[in-house]
């Protein structure tokens, strides 16, 4: 049952709660096997987002019974994290005014080893066609490495890019890697792209971060609605959608996703079936970071 199903959550659109439970019920078909048991930090806004929201991640007193949960060690003691099992999971998020789900890259059991790589393109300025290509050549330099992408849009400014993994790399190992991969990405459009994490060191240039892949890290949900303006939802796309200028990063929102899923279904729907070691591609990686003959001094 939802409290309170009136309360506006974003005052511009007149989106209710009632009406955001609606959405994460009907598009929980989709939503479902990319969250289901992951650790969730739930980003919520009580008064809407037209005021200060806060995170919360501790679900250890006062939740339901039902509601599925895992310890998760922390400094000093641990973090009782919600798990997301079923509809009625999402449903209860969506009660605690929790627009925005934030989940990790790996799933209970096996919380030490992700099965996705991810990537976060992140703009300072509103520049579709810079955002878009840096987008693309992430995409090709992940081909190089032999691995399949998908990417979504992130609801907010940018893009995330996610490769699916077969569970065989530790956490210290797939931040690695990603860490490698943005470096090659931003030395190949130092002009456009930075691995700088303060916005006063990035000169304008997109943050290519890949802090998303540390244990405890999280990254928007895949069909996460985001709290902005047009209730805008980090939803998969297609390349072809990405490279036409079809897709932005709040081109979706809630109130349009149902038709669009109607039209083109869940396009993440066979990202697990290519899960892949990151083994040859971090093989393939020391190679094309290895100086060439031309480039190195007399």
């Amino acid at each position: 049952m939802i409290t309170h199903p009136e309360k506006v959550l974003f005052p511009e659109d007149g989106i209710t709660k009632g009406e955001l439970a609606a959405y994460y019920e009907a598009i929980a078909p989709a939503m479902l096997p990319h969250v289901r048991d992951r650790p969730v930090t739930m980003e919520r806004y009580h008064r809407g987002i037209g005021q200060p929201g806060f995170f919360q991640k501790n679900v250890s007193k006062g939740y339901p019974e039902w509601l599925q949960r895992v310890e998760v060690p922390k400094k000093g003691g641990t973090v009782h994290y919600p798990l997301v099992t079923d509809a009625r999971s999402l449903l209860w998020l969506a009660n605690q005014n929790s627009i925005t789900p934030h989940v990790w890259t790996s799933r209970v059991p096996r919380l030490d080893r992700p099965d996705l790589c991810v990537f976060d393109l992140d703009p300072l300025a509103d520049d579709p066609r810079i955002l878009r290509a840096a987008a693309l050549a992430l995409r090709d330099l992940l081909r190089e490495l032999e691995l399949p992408s998908w990417v979504k849009t992130s609801g907010s400014k940018g893009f995330h890019v996610a490769v699916p993994l077969d569970g065989t790399s530790d956490f210290s190992e797939v931040a690695t890697f990603a860490h490698a991969v943005g470096a090659l990405l931003v030395s190949r459009d130092p002009v456009h792209l930075t691995q700088e994490f303060s916005k006063a060191d990035r000169g304008g240039r997109i943050l290519v971060d890949t802090g998303r892949n540390g244990p405890g890290a999280t990254f928007a949900a895949a069909y996460a609605v985001r709290p902005r303006t047009g209730a805008p939802v980090s939803a998969p796309c297609t390349w072809d959608e990405v490279e036409g200028g079809d897709a932005g990063p709040r081109t979706f929102t809630l109130r349009a996703m149902r038709r669009r899923i109607a039209d083109v279904g869940d396009l993440w729907s066979d990202m697990a079936r290519h899960a892949h070691s990151l083994r040859r591609a971090v093989a393939l990686l020391r190679g094309l970071c290895a100086p060439r003959v031309s480039d190195r001094s007399p």
